[in-house]
């Protein structure tokens, strides 16, 4: 059995022993575009790409910078290597967790340098507030405590080569002004 995995870009990833070097912004960038929020359970697709999307603008919305709001465009960067587990199941799961961990703060490290506790507290909270507002706007359930956005995101499902297209151009733009 492979311990490894192929990308979109025909690079083989390590998601157990990653290498920051096999990480690749264009494979992050498509593999979010194509995976759905909620494990598929909204009524439409609503892809993660989307989501830190909306994240990051929500960052900048409130003023936190180019720094914080990459980082929250990044912040479920690991999924595209290690896909993602629901809350309840991962819960349960110290080595996924710490495996995930490990390759979020390497991507972290690549784009951005590492991030303090209070900045990942941060994008936490941001990354929380959006995924309340998700849940209400596709299943009119109010999933954690309510929030008041900066933004107004368009939860509609959008093309995935469109939501790609804008998650690069978002992070050239963010990874300009960090620099």
């Amino acid at each position: 059995m492979a311990d490894y995995i192929y990308t979109v870009s025909k690079k083989r990833f390590y998601p157990l022993s990653p290498r920051i070097e096999d990480i690749d912004i264009a494979d992050i960038a498509h593999a979010l575009s194509m995976i759905a929020r909620a494990n598929g359970h909204f009524p439409e697709f609503h892809s993660v790409a989307q989501h830190s999307i909306e994240c990051a603008r929500e960052a900048l919305a409130r003023g936190l910078g180019s720094k914080l709001s990459l980082a929250c465009l990044l912040h479920d960067g690991a999924e595209a290597y290690m896909s993602d587990v629901t809350t309840p199941v991962k819960s349960k799961l110290a080595d996924y967790r710490a495996y995930e961990d490990k390759l979020i703060n390497m991507i972290y490290q690549k784009y951005i340098g590492a991030l303090s506790d209070e900045e990942k507290q941060l994008v936490y909270q941001i990354d929380k507030d959006l995924l309340y507002h998700e849940f209400y706007a596709h299943m009119h359930i109010e999933l954690g405590n309510k929030s008041t956005l900066k933004t107004n995101p368009d939860f509609g499902f959008r093309p995935f080569d469109e939501v790609k297209r804008e998650y690069l151009e978002l992070f050239r733009q963010l990874t300009q002004a960090v620099v």
